[in-house]
């Protein structure tokens, strides 16, 4: 259950794991994304997990994020193929975190959102091709290849619940057409038609 104060753009969440829920369902849905039930409790399960900053953020002596090219790194690194799987799975699930909830951070830096895509696609088709044995295994397999396959449009997706977790009224126009450019996200080229905007090639709506 939420509450949404008028006078605020805070949100007072009573259960995050179905604000979670509901906010995904409706952005699949807003985004006409279609993925299996697997999938969604995956997505739902990212998001309520990483909502925590001590599962976010490496166990250290401070809060800090370990860069993407290092835990590939690590993963390539390692004779272990447990260890190298989970490795991937954490690279391929902070990278669709980070992209879907952090796009507008990447403004003017040097990784931007394309690198996070990138990279979160590869972890999870690494573990699609490399998740075998178990009936379990089978079907995470399945969920991984579909996260793999549909990323660039699952970051949109979690950029429409990123909005509902944190709504605001002022869209940095020049950042879509950025994240438009990179990744061809069609969330962004719809949200800049709304505003008005139609990138140079591109077709208008009645055209």
């Amino acid at each position: 259950m939420t509450a949404v104060s008028e006078s605020s753009s805070t949100i007072a969440v009573m259960d995050l794991r179905e604000f979670f829920h509901d906010s995904v369902q409706h952005a699949l849905q807003h985004q006409h994304v279609a993925v299996e039930d697997h999938t969604e409790h995956y997505l739902v399960n990212v998001l309520t997990t990483f909502a925590r900053s001590d599962a976010f953020y490496e166990q250290s002596s401070s809060a800090t994020l370990k860069p993407l090219a290092l835990m590939f790194a690590e993963a390539a690194e390692t004779p272990n193929g447990e260890q190298r799987r989970q490795i991937l799975q954490r690279m391929g699930d902070v990278s669709l975190f980070m992209a879907g909830f952090f796009s507008h951070s990447f403004a003017r830096k040097l990784v931007d959102i394309d690198y996070h895509i990138a990279m979160g696609g590869r972890a999870y088709g690494y573990l699609a091709e490399n998740t075998q044995g178990s009936k379990r295994s089978g079907a995470l397999a399945a969920v991984f290849a579909e996260l793999a396959a549909k990323f660039q449009r699952l970051v949109d997706v979690l950029n429409d619940v990123a909005e509902m977790a944190r709504p605001s009224s002022d869209r940095d126009t020049l950042r879509l057409y950025e994240v438009w450019l990179k990744t061809g996200s069609p969330r962004a080229l719809n949200l800049l038609r709304d505003m008005g905007v139609v990138p140079l090639g591109v077709r208008t709506r009645t055209q």
